[in-house]
């Protein structure tokens, strides 16, 4: 059974930090990439940060670029989101998924995690 379990969010002021992980088991962690999605109230889900399991390549969103650094622990099946200099626009749900595609094709994910509330006060 594919499962991703997103842990790591929480409360904390503008400025902050945050880190997030996203622990993968039901499938062959190199061959997929992982992503990070989020998704606010009243708002579209987005992409916000992907990276390849078997090339560490990456890409990030531009509202997020420069905070946010994407990493992957493949001997734990494990991608992290470090969160940095947060903002309160930054306040979603977040989601991490997995794709045997390409992984900046957002709409190529298959499988989902539960998500993790990030609210950031001002």
């Amino acid at each position: 059974e594919v499962q991703l379990v997103e842990s790591g969010g929480g409360l904390v002021q503008a400025g902050g930090s945050l880190r997030l992980s996203c622990t993968a088991s039901g499938f062959t962690f190199d061959d997929y990439a992982i992503g990070w999605f989020r998704q606010a109230p009243g708002k579209e889900r987005e992409g916000v940060s992907c990276i390849s399991s078997s090339d560490g390549s990456t890409y990030y969103a531009d509202s997020v670029k420069g905070r946010f650094t994407i990493s992957s622990d493949n001997a734990k099946n494990t991608v992290y989101l470090q969160m940095n200099s947060l903002k309160p626009e930054d306040t979603a749900v977040y989601y991490c998924a997995a794709t045997s595609a390409i992984p900046g094709d957002w709409s190529a994910y298959d499988y989902w995690g539960q998500g993790t509330q990030v609210t950031v006060s001002s």
